[in-house]
């Protein structure tokens, strides 16, 4: 039996360095980072932040993510832009491609589902 996966204080939790978005579209240049936990199952579970701009969405497994704080849209391919802000809940389909455009600083608590 595999033991729970815990991510304590997620509002607080000490995150390493950001580091560029590796697909950014203008300026500003976003940056993120994240601190993740490897589950059963090839499950990975944690927060990631980041600061505004807009980049390629890089994810392509299913994503559930919890928004904690920040402002954001993600626009998806072909489809209408979501608007997030804390409380929001979203789950990304596999294969889900699109655009971030991060307003004010994000952070989110995610679920990586392969």
């Amino acid at each position: 039996m595999n033991p729970p996966i815990r991510l304590a204080a997620t509002a607080s939790l000490a995150l390493p360095a950001a580091v560029p978005a590796k697909a950014p579209v203008g300026t500003p240049l976003a940056e993120a980072a994240t601190h993740a936990v490897e589950g059963p199952g090839g499950l990975l579970a944690g927060v990631w932040e980041c600061t505004p701009g807009r980049f390629r969405r890089q994810v392509l497994e299913r994503e559930f993510s919890h928004f904690i704080s920040g402002h954001c849209f993600f626009e998806p391919d072909g489809g209408e832009p979501i608007e997030l802000r804390p409380g929001d809940a979203v789950l990304f389909p596999a294969n889900c491609q699109g655009t971030w455009d991060v307003r004010e600083t994000v952070r989110k608590s995610f679920l990586i589902i392969p």
